[in-house]
């Protein structure tokens, strides 16, 4: 049985080497990579993650497919909300920050009616699943 860290890195290094694009169960959905800097380490972690285009915005859900807790990623940015990101072949830093209540219920409903994998998650846990808006930083 493979841990999440070793399928994180598969898929990390297929997008990579495919200019973005991925295959199996990812094959045409919207899939980033983000890198955070650990909250205790400050070490830099990269997670594959699908996100939802909202405008200006890269839309991420913190669901961890439904388990109990938050993913360690989502715990990262929130110490640290500059993150890196890499979508398709482009590669730049963002802000992270949290969506308001409603806006959250919003785009997760949309998410789920995209994806509904996304309406199952919210099923399987107790938690308030986080989602977080990206925004490109700006060039000084």
């Amino acid at each position: 049985m493979t841990t999440w860290n070793e399928r994180n890195l598969v898929v990390i290094t297929e997008f990579r080497s495919n200019g973005g694009k991925l295959g199996g169960n990812f094959e045409g959905a919207p899939v980033l990579l983000i890198s955070t800097k650990g909250a205790k380490t400050g070490l830099s972690r990269t997670n594959p993650l699908m996100y939802l285009p909202d405008g200006d915005r890269l839309i991420v859900f913190a669901s961890k497919a439904g388990a109990p807790a938050s993913p360690d990623w989502f715990h990262n940015l929130v110490a640290n909300p500059v993150v890196t990101l890499e979508v398709g072949t482009e590669t730049f830093e963002a802000d992270a920050e949290m969506v308001s209540s409603q806006e959250r219920d919003r785009l997760y409903a949309r998410q789920a009616e995209l994806y509904p994998r996304f309406g199952e998650y919210e099923t399987k846990t107790s938690r308030r699943i986080p989602v977080v808006a990206l925004t490109r930083r700006r060039s000084p």
